[in-house]
């Protein structure tokens, strides 16, 4: 890692790999290459990661300014504004376009990643996954607070996803749901997704829990190692996860015209 957190050239086959995974952990309903410019939308959730342009090859800088145009059209006809996601992936010229043209960068994020084999003890199992979709994302929208306008959009990326899912849900009688998380197992990686803690509930070690409950289930199934991405600005969960174990990897970003 370089001092401003990007990944240096060495780490990009790692990054590369990260990236994929988190394709298919979290997948867009409709994805359109431009050469190795990866153009992901969804029109039943308004994620970033679900729409966003994602440029693969840093050394893919053929007809910039054509292909963003050609990009915000896709995207106005989905209702939604251009954005592209800069990762370490994303051309220099790209990037430098982007900054003379004035682009707006926003929401950065910090992809993390740990070795299972230095975080958990092996122990059995305590905590099975469930298997109701519905079930979850009525507990990820109650836990959460999000809008239930959402469900439909957040009930169809999760059935989409490709690779072995477990869904965990920590409820208690009195109280309903009190945390969830989705672990993704991709071969010897497993993703950590969607993870809540009710606010009644915070700071009592139950996001520590669940997410242990989900790293051990994934070593169970032959994970090796776990990676995650958060919100910069989520300083509770950074706390969460660097506890736990893990480093950062890469930093990626958002970026729009100002109009959008």
């Amino acid at each position: 890692m370089t001092p401003s957190g990007q990944a240096t050239t060495s780490d990009l086959p790692k990054v590369r790999r990260l990236e994929a995974v988190g394709f298919r952990a979290w997948p867009a309903a409709s994805v359109i290459y431009d050469g190795s410019w990866l153009c992901r939308l969804t029109a039943g959730h308004p994620s970033r990661r679900l729409n966003s342009v994602n440029p693969l090859d840093p050394s893919d800088t053929r007809d910039i300014d054509i292909r963003l145009q050609k990009a915000a059209k896709r995207f106005a006809d989905y209702g939604r504004p251009l954005l592209v996601r800069q990762t370490p992936l994303t051309p220099p010229k790209l990037v430098a376009f982007m900054d003379e043209a004035g682009w707006v960068e926003d929401g950065f994020t910090i992809v993390m990643m740990a070795d299972l084999a230095t975080l958990i003890r092996d122990e059995g199992l305590d905590h099975l996954p469930s298997r109701d979709v519905g079930r979850f994302v009525d507990a990820r929208i109650r836990v959460a607070g999000d809008d239930p306008a959402l469900k439909p959009g957040l009930t169809e990326i999760i059935n989409a996803i490709k690779p072995e899912t477990g869904l965990f849900i920590f409820e208690e009688p009195d109280f309903g749901p009190t945390a969830v998380t989705i672990a993704v197992h991709d071969n010897d990686l497993v993703g950590i997704l969607q993870l809540g803690v009710a606010e009644e509930r915070r700071g009592q070690g139950t996001g520590t829990a669940i997410l242990h409950a989900s790293l051990r289930w994934a070593k169970l199934k032959g994970a090796r190692h776990a990676w995650v991405q958060v919100e910069a600005d989520n300083a509770a969960a950074i706390a969460l996860y660097r506890r736990t174990g893990f480093h950062d990897v890469y930093q990626y970003s958002y970026r729009g015209p100002q109009a959008a």
